[in-house]
């Protein structure tokens, strides 16, 4: 028996076990999820990736967080003003937030509440070079000593220059609040045992097993909720007497999250009904959920829910815009108009995501243009055209162009490799491992390379970043090397411009500059799916994937 049939065969036996959910045996309400790429630390100061994010979101807040339209809201700093230079940001916090229970903090009840001194530990911690923290670089607008206390509920933070993005910027968890007297007492063990102010505290961890999280009773967060109560019956009418009752969250009793590292078997346990909830699709079995055309396949409609949401990825090639190696700007804009995006999209990801027809920001992002004239359709006549203005008719002349991937974007770039090759281009592929790529690229040393940018905030500053030229790698994201002194001095012009339009326009004009001079080739804005199972509801999430479990309901 084929690998392929075995898998078939495993998954009809799944299929008949799952009509209902395995009941828990304490009765508790606990949402269960698969983390394959497994979790190293609780510890936000080193959540720099999305396993990471997802963990330490449960267990800590930060001054704000990011709503499902990607605006920042307030979370424990409960509202916040701006000078009008855009250099001072003073936040009024929440004065009843308190951190887990922990024995280190000396209190009767083995607690105490959070203050702004907290916020000025926590992120001088990132600062500190003896953390270490991957999250450094995120406070480089911050002014020497620019955090501030000046009493229990005021935090303030003063800049050197206008960051607009730095609403955004703070909800990310390097920011979450941390309480000094448990981080210093533990040092680095505090990656083990987290104490934070969020929905979830930590109940049990055994590393590549299973993480166990459970609901924090002092959690600082209610729910509003509308309840009819009774009914009145009158002579000519019907009354309603209804009221609204609060409710701490979160709903859930517990997290439940396992690290199953075989995505076929993660993938039978979601199935069976084991886990909950599953983020995204494996390519060995996105045919089985999904028609050609993204949708959820019938015959598990009634056990499993799809919600899809644009994710701030945007996948793309970039071009080494430095270098005796570097094509013609008609060679690079040829190659954008020289493949199908749409049939790409359709045969190869089943529809999940949109074709890139714009610029570099992607759809879900404010600043995303729906009407960009400035980005590549498919038009292999006019790529032709430009082969010939660039001295190669039909590519006659030209050498093979060296395009560097990982084995897992290969059949996207198998794809490209023949559908150029119909207008004469003599594409090579080099596949490497992906941290073998990463240093090609950030040295400089691959002609053309495929590359993905997933926002670090959602602002268009953080794609803009790309195609600015101070930031030249390995000094920053620019990978590319690209440079143009209209488009440095547009990225400057919006740093210091306060009015979110005025912003947004100015990026997009940056945008159409360097996909005019065609530095990169963007494939597609990446999509966000997320399947849960029926009994599942309340799950709440946004384009930057985040994993939101605190109105999350498990209806037995």
């Amino acid at each position: 028996m084929t690998k392929k049939n075995l898998f078939v065969g495993l998954l009809a036996v799944a299929c008949l076990a799952a009509c209902h959910r395995p009941t828990e045996g304490d009765g508790k309400a606990i949402f269960r999820y698969n983390e394959s790429a497994g979790i190293s630390t609780l510890d936000p100061a080193f959540a720099k990736d999305q396993a990471l994010i997802w963990g330490t979101s449960q267990l800590f807040n930060g001054l704000v967080r990011l709503d499902t339209t990607l605006r920042p809201v307030p979370c424990i700093a409960k509202r916040w003003t701006i000078s009008p230079d855009g250099l001072t940001y003073t936040f009024t916090l929440r004065d009843d937030v308190r951190f887990h229970k922990s024995p280190l903090f000396g209190t009767p009840d083995s607690t105490r509440r959070v203050v702004a001194a907290d916020f000025l530990y926590s992120l001088r911690r990132i600062l500190d070079p003896d953390v270490a923290s991957p999250g450094l670089w995120i406070f480089a607008q911050v002014a020497d000593d620019g955090f501030a206390a000046p009493d229990d509920t005021t935090f303030v933070i003063r800049l050197r220059e206008p960051f607009p993005p730095l609403l955004s910027l703070l909800s990310m968890p390097y920011c979450f609040v941390v309480p000094r007297e448990v981080v210093e007492h533990n040092g680095t063990d505090f990656r083990n045992h987290p104490i934070g102010t969020g929905p979830f505290q930590l109940q049990y961890w055994k590393e590549g097993v299973k993480l166990v999280l459970r609901k924090n009773p002092l959690y600082f967060e209610f729910d509003t909720i509308y309840e009819p109560s009774h009914v009145i019956m009158a002579s000519d009418s019907t009354i309603h007497n209804s009221q609204f009752k609060t409710q701490r969250l979160p709903y859930l009793d517990a997290v439940a999250i396992t690290f199953i590292i075989d995505k076929q078997t993660a993938f039978l346990e979601f199935v069976k009904g084991n886990l909950d909830f599953m983020n995204s699709l494996d390519a060995s079995y996105k045919d089985e959920l999904l028609t050609r055309t993204g949708q959820l396949r019938q015959k598990y409609a009634d056990r499993i829910d799809l919600t899809s949401l644009p994710f701030l990825n945007t996948e793309y090639l970039g071009f080494l815009m430095e270098g005796s190696d570097t094509l013609p700007l008609a060679v690079r804009q040829a190659i954008n108009y020289g493949f199908d995006r749409a049939k790409m999209m359709k045969y190869l990801r089943n529809n999940i995501g949109q074709p890139a027809t714009g610029g570099m920001i992607p759809a879900g992002l404010p600043g995303f243009d729906t009407t960009a004239r400035y980005g590549y359709n498919y038009n292999p006549q006019l790529a032709r055209q430009l082969l010939a203005k660039a001295g190669f008719p039909d590519g006659q002349g030209l050498p093979p162009i060296s395009l560097s991937t990982t084995a897992s974007y290969l059949d996207l770039c198998k794809f490209i490799q023949q559908q150029l090759s119909l207008i004469g281009l003599d594409i090579k592929l080099d596949v490497n491992p992906p941290a073998a790529l990463r240093e090609q690229i950030a040295q400089g040393k691959s002609q053309w390379f495929r590359g993905s940018w997933i926002a670090d905030y959602p602002d268009p500053e953080n794609y803009m970043t790309l195609f600015f030229s101070p930031n030249k790698a390995p000094a920053g994201p620019n990978y590319t090397h690209f440079h143009s002194t209209t488009a440095d001095r547009l990225y400057r012009q919006a740093m210091a411009e306060t009015n979110p339009d005025r912003r947004t326009a100015i990026y997009r004009q940056m945008d159409s500059i360097a996909m005019r001079q065609a530095p990169v080739v963007v494939l597609y804005y990446d999509q966000i799916l997320h399947f849960t199972r029926k009994w599942v509801s309340g799950l709440q999430s946004n384009a930057m994937n985040a994993l939101d479990l605190r109105r999350v309901r498990i209806e037995k």
